[in-house]
Parts: structure tokens; C-alpha cells; sequence
């Protein structure tokens, strides 16, 4: 795909591209600030739809944990502090201006990829492309949702941003990427580990294959977003210090990784060949294992009969290692399996029939809010989105083929240096959520389709600049 040309609204992000000066912005003008103020009411309204439909910003039986471990002043497992407080914040709203400001985030962040992308000054294309995500993919049930699965994209989104477009962004903008990045990995550790790999797998580019990839690429700016990966990582334990009084990074990763380990059958396997052993605790149990690490999660599970998540968590570390050296062949063969299943796994979800978690939070703190919950169409109606993933499945799936597509036939096709960049950041993301969260969870549709999303928004990039190419150029009068 050929270069956007030199239009009146195109002009600045393409000479940016070529110089790598960065002009000073317009002025504020009511000439083109008023369209500016009505695509972005649409933007917002398009991606709050689902929350403003539901009556109440959509709820997940984790929502509970992360609104009260602030109140406890303790760290709960696997959710975060921070995030926490920041739905705290939201409180004597009704939450509502929590997905806001989250909508808010992936407006902004969407109008400047547009921008770099040679698509800026054009609040109408915009709207269209935010409107057309809304319609064909998870995203506004994520912006609207009380959990920080939102920070996914925004996260990936910043680090293209802050790597492939450092000098065609404004101060303001550098360190508003940076603080989404610092916020989006506190918020959740499998970011922590997205993050670093993604920075990881962009350095080994620019320094292995450098001769092959990184031509094709704007050049790339490592240093003040590897520094904001890093920022993130040490905001986990000092909000959890703050907020909590623990220096610790947010737990239950053990016990998350010991669920998939039974669902794949390590676990059973083990007890079979070690019990009876009295140092085992678990092979009382043998007899009881769940068949699903969901199960062995949240159920009436023996794990709770052994301590819970962090009484029993010595012993599950002891048996994880304990099985690496036994069965090194069948780990790496369950983890290329769930990697490869998390990867394809990415419909939508909404939870109907498991939040009684957060019921309960409500009750005991702010019940206030309770009868404006249990009203809202999620609760009341119970509601079902599997239909909408009869779209956006495919739509996902095809997005995904079509930047493979494009990294693959990138000179014949013409993709321009920058969305090459955005498709080749989108696909490492994929990638790396789908080994992490796949290996070191379980593979789960949710945990996909809150990074997949962004793969329509990179096609529609090179839509929107193919068509762009394709106009007439108007001279401008002599």
C-alpha cells in the first residue's frame, strides 16, 4: 500500500514521517474543533453502548475482588491493588465515570495511531472506523466492563506508539503512552510479561534480523518504552505497599499454573506415580482432582480443604518442579497445546451465572448500589452476547490472516513502513498473550479477545490508506 499523499489534512503526519520534525500543532479553532468534538461524542457513545444498554457498567465476579482488596487493605489473588482503587475512585458515581475514563483512553489512543498512520485531521474517518470496531468486535463490552481487561490493547497500542512513533508524538502524548503503560501492567501481571516480551522480541529484531525486517520498519525507539515497561513492573509492589501495606507483586500465579497442570492431566499423572507418600498432602485427594483447573480455582475444590491459595501454595511449587524434571517432554507438549488453543480461542463472553462474588461485595459495602445492579439487563434479563460472536469470530480470525498478509507481502501489497509496524507489534502481541496466558493459566476465550480486537482496527488502517492513495489529488488553486 502506497503513501497517503500530501493532502491538506494529511500533510503534517506525512512530513513528520519524512523529516522526523515534529511541527507545532495548530491552534484551537471552532472551524475544525466543532467536528473534532462531535466524532469523539460518537466515539465515546459507540464504545460505552453495551454499559449505557445494560443500565449499569458490565460486571465479572472478579469485579468484587479488585473494588474491596483497597478496602481490605490486602492484596487479593490475582487482582490488583490499583485497579482497585481506581474503580474505588469511581464509586460515588456509580462507577461510571470508571468506563468513561476507560473509553475515554482507547478514544485517544485510537486518534493518534490515526494520526502517525497518515490518517489524522479526519474526525470523520475516525468515528467510522471506532464505530465499525464497536459493531464487529468485543471492544465495548471491555470499555464498559469493571475489570482492567481494557488495559490490554491500550497497553499494546502505547508501546507501538512509544517504539515506532516516539518522534511524531507530542510530550504530552510520550507521557500519557508511558503512564498507560505503567498503569495497564500494575493493573495486571500477564502485561508485565506481554510487555517484556514484546520489548524483548523488538530488540532481537533490530539487532538479529536487521538486514530483513527492521528496513521495512520506522525506526525504532526502544529506550523510553522499555523504560515504562520497567516502571510498570515497579509500581505493582509499591501500589500494593501503598495501598495494602504488602511489598509484593499481586499472588496467586502458582495456583493459576497448578489448575492447567490438572486440566492437562500432569497433576493425576504425578499422584499416580508417587502415591501413597505422606509428604504429599495431595494424595488424599487423588480421588477428588477436578477434571477442570476452573474447578480447581473456584469450586468446591480439595484446595481449599489444604489451605487455599496461599496456604497450599508451598506444596503446588513443590509438585510443579517436581514434574518439570519428571516429564519434561509431556510439559512442553501441553504448553505448545494450550498456547496454540489460547491463541485461537478469542469469542466474547459476558459472565451470567458466576457473579455472586461481587453480589456479595456490593451487599456488604456499598449496598447502596445494589438495587441499580441487580436491575441492570446483565442481572435482570441475563442477557446473552454468544450470538454477536457469530461476527465477531470470523471478523477476528480474517483480521489476524490479513496482517499476517500483509507482513507477508508487504512489498507487493506496498504497506507503508508504519502500519507494517502496528500489524507486526499486533501479531507479536497475539503471540505472546497466548503463551502466557495459555501456559501459565488456561486457555480462556476472554483472554484473547481483549488483545484481538485491535487486529480490525490495523486492516482498517490499511484500508483507510489504500483508499486514501486511490483519490484524486485536487490541486489547489493558482
Amino acid at each position: 500500500m502506497v503513501d497517503i499523499p500530501a493532502t491538506r489534512r494529511g500533510a503534517r503526519a506525512i512530513a513528520v514521517q519524512a523529516t522526523g520534525v515534529r511541527p507545532a500543532f495548530p491552534a484551537f479553532t471552532i472551524a475544525w474543533s466543532l467536528p473534532w468534538v462531535i466524532a469523539c461524542a460518537g466515539m465515546m457513545t459507540a464504545l460505552l453502548a453495551p454499559a449505557i444498554w445494560n443500565g449499569f457498567p458490565l460486571i465479572f465476579p472478579d469485579t468484587g475482588g479488585y473494588f474491596t482488596a483497597p478496602m481490605l487493605y490486602a492484596i487479593a489473588n490475582g487482582r490488583s491493588a490499583l485497579y482497585g482503587f481506581f474503580l474505588d475512585l469511581g464509586i460515588p458515581f456509580a462507577f461510571w465515570p470508571c468506563v468513561v475514563a476507560q473509553a475515554a483512553m482507547m478514544v485517544w489512543l485510537f486518534m493518534i495511531a490515526l494520526r502517525v498512520n497518515g490518517l489524522g485531521g479526519r474526525p470523520w474517518l475516525a468515528l467510522g472506523i471506532v464505530a465499525m470496531l464497536s459493531a464487529v468486535t468485543s471492544l465495548p463490552w471491555f470499555a464498559g466492563q469493571l475489570m482492567p481487561d481494557i488495559f490490554f490493547p491500550a497497553a499494546v497500542l502505547s508501546l507501538y506508539l512509544l517504539a515506532f512513533a516516539h518522534e511524531q508524538l507530542s510530550r504530552a502524548e510520550r507521557w500519557g503512552g508511558a503512564a498507560i503503560i505503567a498503569f495497564s501492567i500494575a493493573s495486571h501481571m500477564a502485561l508485565a510479561g506481554l510487555c517484556v516480551g514484546i520489548v524483548i522480541a523488538l530488540f532481537i529484531l533490530m539487532r538479529v534480523a536487521r538486514r530483513i525486517t527492521l528496513p521495512a520498519l520506522p525506526k525504532l525507539r526502544l529506550k523510553f518504552a522499555a523504560a515504562s515497561v520497567a516502571a510498570g513492573i515497579a509500581l505493582c509492589p509499591i501500589s500494593n505497599l501503598v495501598l495494602t501495606g504488602s511489598f509484593a507483586f499481586t499472588p496467586g500465579g502458582t495456583t493459576f499454573l497448578f489448575g492447567r497442570l490438572i486440566e492437562d492431566g500432569i497433576i493425576a499423572r504425578y499422584l499416580e506415580d508417587q502415591c501413597p507418600d505422606s509428604t504429599i498432602r495431595l494424595c488424599a485427594y487423588q480421588s477428588k482432582l477436578p477434571a477442570l483447573a476452573d474447578d480447581w480455582l473456584w469450586g468446591n475444590s480439595p484446595l481449599y480443604e489444604l489451605g487455599g491459595w496461599e496456604g497450599y501454595e508451598p506444596e503446588e511449587k513443590r509438585i510443579i518442579n517436581a514434574t518439570l524434571l519428571r516429564y519434561p517432554l509431556v510439559h512442553i507438549t501441553s504448553a505448545v497445546k494450550a498456547t496454540l488453543a489460547q491463541f485461537a480461542s478469542f469469542a466474547t463472553e459476558i459472565s451470567l451465572d458466576d457473579n455472586e462474588p461481587t453480589f456479595n461485595s456490593f451487599r456488604e459495602f456499598i449496598p447502596q448500589f445494589l438495587p441499580a445492579l441487580m436491575s441492570a439487563r446483565q442481572q435482570a434479563e441475563r442477557f446473552d452476547v454468544a450470538p454477536l460472536n457469530w461476527l465477531y469470530v470470523p471478523v477476528a480470525g480474517f483480521a489476524v490472516a490479513g496482517l499476517v498478509l500483509a507482513l507477508a507481502f508487504r512489498r507487493r501489497l506496498r504497506v507503508a513502513p508504519q502500519p507494517a509496524a502496528l500489524c507486526l507489534i499486533i501479531l507479536l502481541a497475539l503471540a505472546g498473550n497466548a503463551a502466557i496466558c495459555g501456559v501459565f493459566s488456561h486457555p480462556v476465550d476472554r483472554y484473547q479477545s481483549r488483545l484481538v480486537l485491535l487486529a480490525p482496527f490495523a486492516v482498517a488502517i490499511l484500508l483507510a490508506r489504500r483508499w486514501s492513495a486511490a483519490q484524486p489529488r485536487v490541486n489547489p488553486p493558482s
